[in-house]
């Protein structure tokens, strides 16, 4: 309260009006007058005197203002720092594709704009994702899968994503455009773990196809799977995010899988979950990556 009586203060002294200050300030003239006249009574001596019809300040006047002056710019100030430099904790479930593929010059872009706040990732497969944001142990979540629905979350689509059938160069899908669920007759697969929603679309193809295929190796792991794949150990279905700098190198040939219906990653969070400003920042700058 003292400060809004300070600003209403320093309004009087620049203006030299009683009349002039409430009407800049909306107040009533009689707020005005009140006001002042309380910080008289804080300070025990007088603030004003009266010249014709303007208002001067005193002695003691012209000393307050100077600290009202510096008092209301550290508040000022200070809301400007707590804005900008707001500090906490911002937990994301996501899974592993996304935390490393995806996730980074986004987390970069946020830490620029917040710098003391504290980036948790939770890497995790997509149902411990979605259990953990409807808990409230993640502000928010990032999945990869079809399109999502849950009556607890808010969903939001952020970007489709191709899957991709990965080989080593010179394996005879590499003369192909794109794979068809036939083509994979008795190839070797190396699957990412249960629970990953892609290995589970490949999965339910293969057998919905009548395909058979031989099962080389399974991990948890992506770039093991990439690492197993360029020594010819069999081929995956991942993210093209994830193997795009080898594509680029020429470690690796992908191709699309036909068949497969749209995968999307999609930001989770729960329908009552309370929106601090970091938090809107950081869904601002995902949803903006579309």
């Amino acid at each position: 309260m003292i400060l809004q009586y300070l600003r209403t203060f320093c309004t009087v002294a620049r203006t030299g009006s009683f009349t002039r200050a409430a009407e800049e300030l909306g107040y009533a003239q009689s707020s005005v007058t009140t006001q002042i006249q309380k910080l008289e009574q804080e300070y025990g001596t007088v603030l004003f005197e009266r010249f014709g019809r303007r208002m001067r300040l005193t002695h003691s006047g012209e000393t307050l203002l100077g600290y009202a002056t510096e008092m209301i710019r550290l508040q000022q100030e200070s809301k400007e720092a707590l804005a900008t430099e707001a500090s906490g904790t911002l937990t994301i479930g996501t899974i592993e594709s996304l935390a490393a593929y995806f996730l980074p010059p986004l987390l970069q872009a946020f830490q620029a704009r917040y710098p003391r706040m504290n980036l948790q990732l939770k890497p995790g497969l997509e149902p411990g994702v979605i259990q953990s944001v409807k808990d409230g142990d993640c502000d928010i979540g990032l999945i990869l899968d079809v399109p999502f629905a849950d009556p607890d979350l808010h969903v939001e689509t952020v970007q489709p994503v191709e899957l991709m059938i990965t080989a080593q160069p010179g394996h005879r899908l590499a003369g192909l455009r794109e794979v068809q669920y036939a083509d994979l007759e008795q190839e070797s697969l190396i699957l990412t773990e249960e629970g990953c929603t892609y290995r589970a679309l490949l999965l339910q193809g293969l057998q919905a196809a009548g395909v058979s295929y031989r099962l080389t190796c399974e991990f948890g792991s992506l770039e093991a799977i990439k690492h197993c794949v360029s020594q010819g150990l069999g081929v995956a279905l991942l993210p093209q995010m994830a193997v795009q700098a080898e594509l680029e190198s020429g470690k690796l040939i992908a191709r699309p899988l036909t068949g497969q219906p749209d995968f999307l990653v999609q930001l989770i969070r729960h329908k009552k979950k309370w929106l601090s400003e970091p938090l809107q920042e950081m869904l601002g700058i995902l949803v903006e990556s579309k």
